[in-house]
């Protein structure tokens, strides 16, 4: 199994560690476009393959996409920040550019390849993969609701002061502060409603900082976080690699389902050999719906700005 992460920044090296720890590749290629900075990170991580105990080989490049050749899976965490004084548009149309070349070159190297996108605006920039690479659509997949799904379970599990793995919860909708839906009338502590053992007011605040989540960390941090939306990459890819059939909120170009078409955003699916397996249509209430529906508003009105400049 030979995985390919393209960009070799705190997410992008984050991920390919994970992935490298649990032991299910035999190859992860790491590649960026500075010189000798994946060579840099793959050298420092296979420096650790005797002390954590992993036999999958981690090679850097500068740039070489023949270096992924045959790539089962690839991860695109390639773009930039927004920076001061640039507008929405801007931003969305460097990104655009970067993740447009980089996923037709893999493509080029890997015809089969199943495609994780993390690079933002992450609905938007899923959307245009599918869009111009003229691939199934079971395999471009967002990662976004994977890591605002832990960090909801987080939030929970601080407030009832359990262990995470007695959280059972979800969040779909667009990866974005306004966009997500935390699904609170669904999460549960070891199949017992979260709203049998908190008050209304403390699951409205976990509904609010979950959707905060990055921002917060960003404040923090002074940059975006690293190591959860690595470890969300790694557990995406394990379960495609390893044909587990578990179920993930990942973002996936709809067709009709939960109502919505032209778009990507995410809802539940089934990750295994193929990629999406299958799209899991749970049922929502009025208010989840209606969340779903401007969440997906917001990410349309995203996607018009790659219309407008002809991108797509």
């Amino acid at each position: 199994m030979k995985i390919t992460v393209v960009g070799a920044g705190a997410v992008g090296a984050s991920s390919a560690e994970y992935i490298a720890i649990k032991n299910f590749a035999s190859e992860v290629v790491l590649l960026d476009i500075k010189e000798n900075f994946a060579e840099g990170k793959a050298m420092d991580l296979m420096q650790t393959s005797s002390l954590n105990s992993f036999d999958t080989k981690i090679i850097g490049c500068t740039n070489d996409y023949s270096n992924t050749k045959n790539s089962d899976i690839a991860v695109i965490t390639s773009g930039i920040p927004r920076k001061p004084g640039m507008s929405r548009e801007e931003l969305i149309g460097i990104n655009a550019k970067i993740v447009k070349e980089v996923s037709d070159e893999l493509i080029r190297f890997s015809p089969n390849v199943i495609l994780i996108i993390v690079s933002n605006p992450m609905d938007t920039m899923t959307y245009l993969a599918y869009k111009t690479l003229g691939i199934e659509k079971r395999r471009v997949i967002g990662m976004g609701g994977a890591l605002d799904s832990a960090r909801f379970k987080y939030r929970i599990s601080e407030a009832l002061s359990c262990p995470s793995s007695d959280i059972s919860a979800m969040v779909i909708g667009a990866h974005s502060d306004k966009g997500m839906v935390p699904l609170t009338r669904l999460a549960t502590r070891n199949s017992i409603p979260i709203n049998q053992m908190l008050s209304h007011e403390t699951i409205e605040k976990i509904r609010h900082e979950t959707k905060v989540g990055g921002a917060t960390l960003t404040s923090m941090l002074g940059t975006s976080a690293w190591y959860a939306p690595g470890a969300a990459v790694s557990s995406i890819v394990h379960a495609i690699a390893c044909d587990q059939r578990k179920i993930f909120p990942c973002s996936v170009f709809l067709d009709g389902e939960y109502g919505l078409s032209d778009i990507a955003i995410g809802v539940p699916v089934v990750l295994g050999k193929n990629g999406i397996e299958r799209i899991c249509e749970i049922e929502l209430d009025k208010i989840e719906k209606n969340m779903l529906s401007e969440s997906a508003s917001g990410v349309n009105k995203t996607n018009e700005i790659l219309k407008e400049m002809k991108i797509i």
